[in-house]
């Protein structure tokens, strides 16, 4: 009892007076509060540890004017790129440098050249890549053969830079050896059956004609072989490769010559004695077939095959008649 004769009561409950079902609601958020400050402790360490060091870190003076440059060239040079300007740029970025050594003294002044014959002065000087502009002191000597080399005409190409200001340009030319007609398209050929030029001029319309896959590259030999028979080389209209294999020989006269696979020159050797004894070429014919080596096939014309025909059953029904 206190002083006043009241009696004195705890504030609290008494341990024996609390629920036996857990603990008190306030001693549970005490421990819930001291395992998140454990929790926060710990990611403090962790933020001190890895992140401390970056937030030490100076960014150096300049760095945002050179993060805007280099996103400003990224950008031009992505246009550039993507714009197709690259070649022009290089162009221009070498006259200038050509422009500089023509200043000092290395412009070209003089251009010796030989061996040209089907190609000009100027068609070579354009393919060489050379102009004007151009400085000996730049010059690429062995890219300028190369493009040189590239065009059909020219087999060989030499070009020497004579310094300060001569340049000699010496090239070998293919010749225009026969026409070839393949799928329809005839184009000019060199004796090694490069194609030299796509399309025939006036001034190749005269050249041997070979036809067939095949034939651009077999036709030097087989037109030697002809050159020793001058009356069959004289009447060919054309030169047939066949499955790549043998030839026939077309004359201007339409007769169709086939000639076997193998030793074609025994069989023109049979050919021209026929001609010259029977003068077998002058005939109404329109085959003459000397693939097989024991024996000569030949097969007439319509007309005559026709009348020849009409003489055989007037001949046969005559002989019936008379029995």
């Amino acid at each position: 009892m206190d002083g006043r004769r009241r009696l004195a009561e705890p504030v609290t409950e008494s341990a024996a007076a609390r629920p036996a079902t857990g603990l008190a609601p306030a001693s549970r958020r005490s421990r819930a509060r001291s395992g998140l400050s454990l929790g926060s402790a710990r990611f403090g360490r962790f933020l001190r540890r890895w992140v401390g060091p970056v937030q030490s870190w100076q960014v150096p003076r300049g760095t945002g004017i050179a993060a805007f440059s280099v996103f400003v060239l990224a950008t031009v040079g992505f246009g550039v790129v993507r714009g197709d300007h690259v070649p022009a740029i290089i162009d221009e970025l070498r006259d200038w440098r050509d422009a500089a050594a023509n200043a000092a003294g290395f412009r070209i002044t003089s251009i010796a050249m030989a061996g040209q014959k089907q190609l000009s002065r100027e068609e070579i000087l354009t393919t060489a890549g050379i102009t004007g502009r151009t400085s000996l002191l730049f010059l690429d000597a062995a890219e300028a053969r190369a493009k040189l080399k590239a065009n059909p005409w020219i087999a060989e190409a030499t070009i020497l830079k004579l310094y300060p200001s001569r340049l000699h340009v010496a090239v070998t030319e293919r010749e225009a050896f026969a026409l070839w007609q393949k799928d329809g398209k005839v184009s000019v050929i060199s004796s090694d059956g490069t194609v030299v030029e796509p399309f025939v001029s006036a001034r190749f319309a005269k050249l041997p004609l070979v036809v067939g896959i095949g034939a651009e590259t077999k036709a030097r030999d087989f037109l030697a072989l002809l050159e020793r028979y001058p009356l069959l080389r004289g009447q060919m209209h054309a030169a047939v490769f066949v499955a790549e294999r043998r030839w026939n020989v077309v004359l201007k006269n339409g007769i169709d010559v086939r000639l076997p696979e193998t030793d074609a020159a025994k069989a023109l050797d049979t050919l021209v004695q026929l001609d010259r004894d029977n003068k077998l070429l002058s005939r109404d014919i329109t085959v003459v077939d000397l693939r097989l080596a024991d024996r000569v096939t030949v097969r007439l014309a319509d007309e005559p095959a026709a009348a020849r025909i009409e003489a055989i059953k007037a001949k046969n029904k005559k002989k019936g008649g008379a029995a």
